[in-house]
């Protein structure tokens, strides 16, 4: 319903009001994306089209410089938060024009607004949400933080080693079947290349016989036998000789047959050498068969197609089996850690009961006056909190809160007591308290006063406007009694044109307020004396 629209509220007590469906939770909305929430498209007026959310924020004399100095961002007083919805779902976002994640948006709008919507105040009933009153009070949440991210190691670590025990479990079952392996590659001494030396070795021993046999028979031919070659060319190169005194051509070839003679001579000595080194062994053949049938064995049993490969993974195994010894050394180091970082646990969960414990007196007594002013003077409340057998992220602390509206009650669980208008109360109450303690610069309250009304209003609107004295308070309410009490009046209202329905906020005037509030007090027929009535509520002290 929003096209363009920008506010510039002010400081102190401002209020916003308008019909149902005017558009105020729309505003809320807005505000959220550019703390962080999660951008949902659904609301975007038109898809098509970027969305840009855009909010600037005072933030000095917050000490935030640190914040800026840690994330790397440019530090100005003025500083722009910006969130862009892109035509295709997604979102960016930026702090003083540097992008940024939505984690550190997130942290920093945190610092900079609180945002109580009337649904809120359901979670007053929860544990986590009462010990961070009780933090958040006793400015505790730094250390409860530096707690958390040791926590979270811890329970890492405590994965880690609940993994490395199964694994062990699982290694365990293994490590037999992996020693088998090992010790039957290990004691077959392997040795990479030695498969084709067998082969060839082997190939040389089968044909002992044949080889031998040839090798006589050339040696012979060559030099033994009646008609052996040597003696026939020794004749030829004879003859040559006493021929080349005669003819300077057969001189050269006289030379030649002489090179051959000698040629042919040595290779009948290395023939003779090779004929007597070839045995004909059968144990040998025996032996080396018997090896390469093992070497093929292994190959098939394991996958493989040579000795480098069964090689590895013999070295593999042994890996395993290490592996699975070291185990317990592992295991014993991770246990030892672990109870190291949970004794720095209990030390820090420790330190922070004892602070719990010494602000929580402060805390019910506060509390008990801030309650008497919003209408519950016979109220009671206690803190009770009792240490938890196991760590939590929060510590070891088991916290509850305990409210009567009546003297002499019993005191119980705010859920089982508390009707909505006092769980209003109560958490306005809580709100205020904790925002004094922390000064934070912003808090919105959407609806706030739900359930509440006549004089209870009143003093409702007292307790916001004495919290808008030390920093902005914006809320979105329905009752005259805390519009009256406001600084600022602003209204949201719904215009048509021929095309669509809009939605529009603009600051009223004086006039405008009293017709405003006095719409409030009698809804659309506004009478005289409702008139009167929402003069009356403006002319409260100076705001």
């Amino acid at each position: 319903m929003i096209h363009e629209l920008d506010i510039d509220f002010s400081e102190g007590f401002s209020v916003i009001t308008g019909e149902t469906g005017a558009g105020k939770s729309i505003l809320i909305g807005a505000l959220s994306l550019i703390l962080g929430e999660r951008a949902d498209t659904a609301v975007l007026k038109d898809a098509g089209k970027k969305c840009t959310v855009e909010g600037v924020f005072n933030i000095k004399d917050y000490g935030l410089e640190d914040f800026f100095l840690l994330h790397d961002l440019e530090y100005d007083e003025q500083t722009i938060l910006r969130r862009e919805i892109t035509t295709n779902g997604k979102s960016r976002a930026f702090v003083n024009d540097t992008p940024v994640n939505l984690y550190i948006l997130k942290q920093l709008g945190g610092k900079l607004i609180n945002i109580h919507s009337q649904y809120q105040t359901l979670i007053i009933n929860e544990a986590d949400f009462q010990l961070t009153v009780i933090d958040n009070y006793g400015h505790l949440l730094e250390k409860v933080d530096i707690y958390r991210m040791e926590f979270i190691k811890y329970i890492e670590l405590k994965q880690e080693l609940n993994n490395l025990i199964k694994e062990e479990k699982r290694s365990k079952a293994d490590e037999d079947y992996y020693n088998f392996l090992y010790t039957e590659l290990d004691q077959a001494h392997l040795v990479d290349g030695e498969q084709e030396e067998i082969q060839k070795e082997l190939e040389i021993l089968t044909h002992a016989e044949d080889i031998k046999t040839s090798l006589s028979q050339i040696t012979s031919s060559l030099q033994t036998s009646d008609d052996n070659v040597l003696a026939k060319i020794a004749e030829i190169r004879n003859i040559a000789n006493r021929l080349s005194k005669f003819h300077d051509g057969i001189k050269t070839l006289s030379q030649r047959l002489e090179s051959t003679l000698i040629e042919l001579k040595d290779i009948a000595r290395e023939l003779e050498g090779i004929e007597q080194q070839v045995f004909i062994n059968p144990e040998m053949i025996s032996k080396y068969s018997s090896r390469i049938d093992m070497i093929y064995h292994l190959e098939h049993k394991h996958r493989v197609d040579s000795i480098a490969q069964l090689i590895e993974l013999k070295n593999n195994f042994s890996d395993k089996i290490n592996q699975i010894a070291s185990f317990e050394t592992q295991i014993s180091e991770l246990e030892k850690e672990v109870a190291r970082r949970e004794d720095l646990l209990r030390k820090i969960s420790g330190e922070i009961s004892n602070a719990r414990r010494h602000v929580i007196p402060e805390i019910e007594s506060e509390f008990v006056k801030i309650l008497s002013s919003v209408g519950m003077p016979e109220a009671q409340f206690r803190i009770e909190m009792s240490s938890a057998n196991e760590l939590g992220k929060d510590g070891a602390d088991k916290v509850s809160f305990l409210f009567n509206a009546n003297r002499g009650g019993d005191l119980r669980e705010i859920s089982s007591v508390a009707s909505g208008g006092e769980r209003s109360r109560l958490m306005l109450g809580i709100k205020s308290m904790i925002a004094r303690k922390n000064l934070l610069p912003t808090i919105i309250f959407d609806e706030i006063d739900m359930g509440v009304s006549g004089e209870i209003a009143g003093k409702v609107a007292n307790i916001l406007q004495k919290m808008a004295q030390e920093m902005q308070v914006i809320v979105i309410t329905h009752l005259p009694q805390i519009a009256g009490k406001s600084k600022e009046h602003y209204l949201v209202y719904k215009y048509s044109d021929k095309d669509a329905t809009h939605s529009a906020v603009r600051k009223l005037t004086k006039e405008e307020r009293i017709l405003e509030i006095a719409k409030l007090l009698s809804n659309e027929n506004i009478s005289e004396s409702a008139i009167q009535t929402a003069k009356e509520l403006l002319k409260g002290p100076v705001r």
